[in-house]
C-alpha cells in the first residue's frame, strides 16, 4: 500500500477535530519524509486543515461554516506528557462554561506548575499561569474555579456582582467533602482569592469551613475587588472593599 493511501485511511478513522501530527503515523510507516508531503498536499487540497507546524485535524463543518477543534484537542500535548496531567484548561474558555461570560476568545489559558512563554499556535494564543498546587484529574475543577476567582477582574463582558453569584452557584453544588478540598487549594492561591473565597462559602452557610481561610489572612490587609454589600453582606470582615 502506497503511503499516501494508508494515511488517507488512518485519517478516515480520526474523529472529526482530533489534532494529529506526523508521529501518528512514524511508528507504522516509516518514511517520514513521504508522510510530511503526504500531509502537506492533503492540506494545500482542504481535505485537511493544518492548525500549526506539524499539527493538522480533520475539519468538522456545520450549516454556520468549518468548525474549530476543541481547546484540549489543540493544546493536548502541552497538558500531557507520558500519559501524565502536566498541565490544565482554564482562563477565557472555561470562563464560558461555567457561566461566566458569553465571550469566546482565541486565547487558551493553561495552568501549569512550571508555566512557559506565550506561544501562538495557527489563529490561537496559549498563555499560561502558574499552579502552585498538584495537578489531578480529581481537582481540575476546583482549580477552574479557585482560578475564576482569582482573575475575577479580568473576566470580560461581566460585573464583579454577576460573577460572584454565579461561582456562588458552583461552590453550593459541592460536597462537604469537596469543600474542604476547594478550601486547601485556595491556602496556595492569593490573599485575595482566599477572602473572596472565604466570604462567598460564609454566605452560603459554609462558615464552618473558612477558620483556616480566615486565619490564612493578613487582619490589616484590605482587598479592593469593587463588590457590592448586597452580594457580600459579609465583606467588611473579609476586609473586601
Amino acid at each position: 500500500m502506497k503511503t499516501s493511501e494508508y494515511i488517507r485511511i488512518k485519517i478516515d478513522k480520526f474523529p472529526k477535530g482530533y489534532i494529529f501530527t506526523y508521529n501518528d503515523f512514524i511508528t507504522e510507516v516509516n518514511k517520514k519524509e513521504a508522510i510530511i508531503k503526504s500531509l502537506n498536499r492533503m492540506a494545500v487540497s482542504g481535505k485537511i486543515t493544518k492548525l500549526a507546524k506539524g499539527k493538522f485535524y480533520k475539519p468538522e463543518k456545520s450549516i454556520f461554516g468549518t468548525l474549530a477543534p476543541d481547546q484540549y484537542q489543540i493544546a493536548k500535548d502541552l497538558l500531557e506528557k507520558n500519559d501524565k496531567l502536566i498541565g490544565y484548561l482554564t482562563g477565557y474558555g472555561i470562563y464560558n462554561q461555567l457561566g461566566l461570560t458569553t465571550q469566546v476568545s482565541n486565547t487558551i489559558q493553561i495552568g501549569r506548575k512550571e508555566p512557559k512563554p506565550a506561544i501562538q499556535r495557527g489563529m490561537y494564543k496559549i498563555a499560561f499561569i502558574k499552579q502552585k498546587n498538584t495537578i489531578t484529574k480529581e481537582n481540575i475543577p476546583l482549580l477552574q474555579l479557585l482560578d475564576a476567582i482569582r482573575f475575577i477582574k479580568k473576566i470580560p463582558d461581566s460585573t464583579i456582582d454577576t460573577s460572584c453569584k454565579r461561582i456562588k452557584v458552583h461552590l453550593q453544588k459541592l460536597s462537604s467533602e469537596r469543600v474542604d478540598t476547594i478550601v486547601r487549594l485556595a491556602l496556595k492561591y492569593p490573599p485575595a482569592s482566599r477572602a473572596l473565597l472565604g466570604a462567598i462559602l460564609e454566605t452560603i452557610g459554609k462558615k464552618n469551613k473558612v477558620e483556616i481561610l480566615f486565619k490564612s489572612l493578613n487582619p490589616i490587609s484590605k482587598y479592593k475587588l469593587s463588590v457590592s454589600s448586597k452580594t457580600l453582606p459579609n465583606k467588611e470582615s473579609w476586609n473586601i472593599l
